[in-house]
């Protein structure tokens, strides 16, 4: 997949740094998270989170401190971008194909990981999730789509192109590559609940699985966008009418 050409001990440092100002630690606080959850008196699915949440009450305040948040996204996906460029490596340039193939990969997960969401509140093993909770209707599509694409630039490119490239280069097989990163992404989304972290080890084996087959990362970029924002803004446009699905 990639050569082994790459200062093993830097390499690791640049895991584990990366790592703990990124997903990872990003995953540590969702496991605490969902321990405090679970510890709580209240069941899961009495429980509620809202991913997109109002930062400020005055509205142009809310944006800049919202587009903050996902410029740190876009931050963390040009950090790892940077790294990879030192050994050589580039992103590759957006092609047409790659709408058609991110369609493909957010229906793959989007569609079923719907159903696993209403099974799982209904079973106790999710939280209640409200997509959005935004108090500035003005602002609020905008900021939705905004936090969408950060979500799926950096996700993607820190937890599936730089990650595998990074664990490919030391060594590892593409199996335990792939379920290294499969779980990361599982791990930061526990805060959601349990159901959330195994459905995002599937995700991240599929998408996974694509990239080390295709060596694309825009169509996970845009499958994933697809299904934050499908997610998000579907939500803030339907509603209380959304509520049967908790």
């Amino acid at each position: 997949m990639t050569p082994p050409t790459v200062d093993r001990t830097r390499a690791r440092w640049e895991i584990l740094l990366v790592l703990s100002i990124t997903f990872g630690m990003s995953g540590l606080r969702s496991i605490l998270r969902l321990t405090d959850s679970l510890l709580a008196p209240e069941p899961l699915n009495q429980q509620q989170t809202t991913p997109n949440v109002t930062q400020s009450a005055i509205p142009w305040l809310d944006l800049a401190l919202q587009t903050c948040s996902s410029l740190v996204l876009f931050a963390w996906g040009g950090l790892a971008l940077f790294l990879l460029a030192g050994d050589g490596f580039r992103i590759p340039r957006p092609r047409w194909s790659d709408l058609g193939w991110g369609a493909v990969l957010a229906a793959i997960i989007g569609l079923p990981g719907l159903g696993l969401y209403v099974f799982a509140v209904h079973a106790g093993l999710s939280k209640v999730v409200v997509p959005t909770g935004m108090d500035h209707a003005a602002i609020e599509i905008p900021v939705l789509l905004f936090n969408s694409a950060g979500n799926a630039f950096g996700e993607e490119i820190v937890v599936v192109m730089w990650l595998l490239t990074r664990l490919r280069q030391l060594g590892w097989g593409l199996p335990a590559a792939l379920a290294a990163s499969s779980v990361l992404r599982g791990s930061y989304h526990l805060y959601q609940g349990i159901s959330a972290g195994f459905g995002n080890i599937v995700m991240g084996l599929v998408y996974g699985l694509f990239y080390a087959r295709t060596r694309r990362v825009w169509p996970l970029v845009i499958g994933h966008f697809l299904i934050d924002a499908v997610a998000f803004v579907g939500y803030a446009a339907i509603g209380d009418r959304l509520a049967f699905l908790g």
